[in-house]
């Protein structure tokens, strides 16, 4: 009976401590504020949970660029993207989310989408009208963007390394876990881009390790979106801020 209670318990124990730490898994945050970037103005964005988060705004004389990162590091790693579109011709806004860059609050599917409200709604109340105003999401953050794109459609969406939904990613990674069943935070993207009409392109990785390409490829066709392929991983730098990426942002801008 011992021997059969350990057995019993072990797992439960296990899948405990994955419900109770799990965000653990989804959410990478550099918690630390970083020092700020050159060509950047500092923002801070009013949250309706009343946060306040940290910013940065690089000025452009074209449409604004709204950034929604993925799920690890903070702003200073996005600065070579919005360099580079701002080389390109656009305003970017660098979003942190709470807990990330030394913004209060922890992160959740909830949270983060207040946040990217914050973002858009700082863009609005300083003139930026939404046929001037592009979302882009990487990875994670795609799904932030697709979310509020339904509520608020903007000219142009780009989707780096888009997932299917949080639990189809998950079990890539953790395939004897019964992923959908313990996630908190659904961040479902296919389901989120098929309820817009918004002109949309995705951009993948054909080597991505982490969010398999055939995900990627699904949002697209359900976005009926066009579809950039670059022979990179999911951290490589041509996803950061490579040519292929930045003309996908250009030819959105035309759409």
């Amino acid at each position: 009976m011992w021997r059969l209670a350990a057995v019993v318990a072990v797992p439960a124990v296990l899948v405990g401590a994955l419900w109770l730490f799990q965000r653990h898994l989804v959410f990478f945050p550099d918690t630390s504020a970083p020092p700020l970037a050159r060509g950047a103005q500092p923002v801070v964005l009013r949250t309706a949970d009343g946060l306040s988060l940290n910013a940065w705004h690089f000025p452009g004389p074209g449409p604004t660029v709204l950034v929604a990162p993925g799920n690890a590091g903070n702003r200073a790693d996005r600065v070579p993207l919005a360099t580079a579109l701002v080389r390109a011709g656009f305003a970017v806004l660098l979003l942190d989310y709470r807990g990330y860059g030394g913004n209060p609050g922890s992160p959740s599917e909830e949270g983060l989408a207040l946040d990217v409200r914050a973002a858009r709604q700082h863009l609005v109340d300083t003139g930026v009208t939404a046929d001037r105003l592009l979302y882009y999401g990487e990875s994670l953050g795609c799904a932030v963007v697709a979310e509020l794109a339904t509520e608020h459609p903007p000219a142009g969406l780009l989707l780096r390394s888009p997932f299917v939904d949080l639990a189809t990613a998950g079990r890539t990674h953790y395939p004897y876990l019964p992923v959908g069943l313990l996630l908190r935070d659904r961040f479902p993207v296919l389901e989120h881009v098929t309820a817009t009409s918004v002109p949309t392109t995705v951009v993948y990785g054909t080597a991505d390790t982490v969010v398999p390409p055939a995900q990627s490829l699904a949002v697209a066709k359900a976005a009926h979106a066009a579809v950039v392929a670059v022979d990179a991983d999911h951290n490589d730098r041509v996803l950061l801020d490579g040519s292929s990426l930045i003309d996908a942002v250009v030819g959105l801008k035309r759409q």
